[in-house]
């Protein structure tokens, strides 16, 4: 164990199972989003039947078919594991092992032709994420993560591993967020709008996109609210194995929270305590 609450040794500290069975959750990941990718853009550009939640958010047929499809997979291969997805909710939600399932991150994109949408699957043993997997079939990347076993890449460029940036400054540091208007409405990062005017650059890439680009070290935090346990679970697994650290806008670490703040590690105390300070 280290002192810090983040980097390699922390994170491989989370295992709850033997390295064979992490390599064999991440197998099965790669086949089941395969699939799903497949799927994905078996639809994407194209004539869409769209339905409206009750939350008035978005789901179409491709989010449903891949979830479906996921669902089986898991089911047939881990009788005895449960599963909360975003679709279809949970089914043996008490189960010591969990999948969680997001069938297509990013809807609204994928609605409107935009290549960032991706499936995130992730696995937890004992409340504790193990395995997350994020593969974004438009943009041809994949990221994944196990305890213990690094972060990593997939694309045009090959297999890479990757780690979160070194940045220790935020006068360097590139900051991300999903929307600026839900995060300054939701009333907890009351210095939001201060936080992102002292760095040195700011983007609006939301979804899993601001999640990998500071797992691959091109950005030093994202932040972000409004989301489920199934957008955050991958994430973090992927983040925390990079050498990055999540919590939510109060420091708390967890995936079933309000606000979502994902960082280098090296600037989080900083990011949290200047998003609580009234600008």
């Amino acid at each position: 164990m280290t002192d810090q609450p983040f980097g390699p040794a922390w994170s491989a500290a989370r295992a709850r199972v033997p390295r064979a069975t992490l390599l064999e959750w991440i197998s099965f990941a790669h086949d089941a989003c395969d699939v799903a990718d497949g799927m994905a853009l078996a639809h994407f550009r194209r004539d869409l039947d769209l339905e409206r939640k009750p939350d008035r958010t978005f789901v179409t047929v491709a989010d449903q078919g891949i979830e479906r499809e996921v669902r089986s997979r898991i089911l047939a291969r881990y009788p005895d594991h449960g599963l909360i997805g975003e679709e279809y909710g949970n089914e043996a939600a008490d189960a010591p092992t969990r999948w969680y399932i997001d069938p297509i991150d990013g809807t609204h994109n994928f609605i409107r032709g935009v290549p960032l949408f991706g499936t995130l699957l992730a696995v937890e043993v004992d409340g504790e994420m193990q395995a997350g997997m994020i593969s974004a079939p438009a943009l041809r990347e994949r990221w994944w993560a196990a305890r213990g076993l690094g972060a990593w890449a997939r694309g045009l460029d090959g297999e890479r591993a990757v780690r979160v940036s070194r940045v220790g400054s935020l006068d360097d540091a590139q900051l991300l967020y999903g929307s600026r208007t839900d995060n300054v409405r939701s009333g907890v990062m009351p210095g939001f709008d201060a936080l992102i005017a002292s760095a040195w650059r700011d983007r609006g890439f939301g979804d899993f996109w601001g999640y990998t680009l500071l797992a691959e070290g091109a950005a030093e935090a994202m932040i972000e609210v409004g989301m489920k346990p199934w957008d955050l679970a991958a994430p973090l697994v992927v983040i925390e194995e990079a050498g990055g650290r999540v919590t939510d806008a109060f420091g708390e670490r967890r995936i079933d929270a309000e606000s979502f703040v994902a960082t280098n590690g090296l600037l989080h105390d900083e990011v949290l305590r200047r998003l609580r300070t009234p600008g």
